[in-house]
């Protein structure tokens, strides 16, 4: 598989530790679904590499991702490599959109999420809403100081970005905090309520993934498989992809009413409500 794509680029910085860095700096990492499909690939290219026992998704820039690309949510999907079972991605209405969500955010972010290799997220900045869904796939977290994580969406009238796992990543009430208030959470706040496995200063924040991630990677590859999906069936035994599934439902019910009432998917006074509070 080529290991050159549009919009992240892919390199080996230490012994069997791939790394996949996110290369659209200039618009913040905001996620379009040509992002969504390089990442993809990227990560099916580390996965299937022998000598690959420990994967790094990093960021450059200032921040790690600001969300969807709400320029870009219409694309045509007969340019991207679908990897799911969706279908009907052209269908009218409601039909054709919810499968094109289901196919490049959950289908992809639950690929992501069992990959079985462990995966750490390198997050400086802002990460918010979609950027989320980069984030929480991944198995251990390390960020900057300056990290923040938010998911501000409920102002445009929908209950949270698509691969709804806030409960899990954050617990019950500082999910709803986060969902009803919009606000973001810092770097220590997000360590003490246990989002985040390590924060470190800005110019260290490169350095110390590495050396997680080489630590890591001393361990054999099958071992680290098995703890991975063990503790991943601990999340599935608890209900975590039904609750997914769940909320995506709920997610189109409000894209749909977004529809009838304001004639787009989402509320458009929530683009101001949203900038007032940055």
């Amino acid at each position: 598989m080529a290991r050159e794509w549009k919009r992240v680029r892919f390199d080996i910085p230490a012994e069997r530790v791939g790394r996949i860095t996110l290369t659209r700096p200039e618009s913040a990492n905001a996620q379009d679904y040509q992002m969504l499909s390089d990442l993809n690939q990227a990560f099916d290219c580390a996965a299937q590499d022998e000598q690959v026992r420990v994967i790094v998704l990093a960021a450059e820039g200032r921040h790690f991702s600001s969300g969807h690309d709400l320029g870009a949510l219409n694309p045509d999907m007969d340019a991207f490599r679908t990897v799911g079972t969706q279908c009907h991605f052209d269908a009218p209405g409601a039909e054709g959109y919810m499968a094109r969500e289901a196919e490049m955010y959950v289908g992809l972010c639950w690929r992501w999420r069992n990959i079985p290799k462990p995966t750490i997220a390198q997050v400086q900045g802002k990460v918010i809403a979609g950027g989320l869904m980069l984030v929480w796939p991944m198995d251990l977290v390390v960020c900057s100081e300056d990290a923040s994580f938010s998911d501000p969406v409920v102002a445009f009238g929908v209950n949270g970005h698509e691969y709804f796992v806030h409960p899990y990543e954050a617990g019950a009430r500082l999910a709803k905090e986060m969902l009803f208030t919009g606000r973001a959470i810092g770097a220590e706040e997000a360590y003490l309520r246990g989002m985040v496995n390590k924060v470190v200063p800005r110019d260290e924040l490169e350095s110390a993934t590495l050396e997680m991630a080489a630590h890591i990677a001393k361990r054999p590859m099958f071992g680290l498989s098995l703890a991975k999906q063990s503790v991943n069936n601990s999340l599935d035994a608890q209900g975590m992809y039904t609750s997914i599934q769940s909320a995506f439902g709920l997610h189109h019910v409000a894209h749909s009413h977004n529809m009838q009432v304001h004639g787009t998917l989402i509320d458009p006074a929530g683009l101001q409500v949203v900038r007032d509070e940055a």
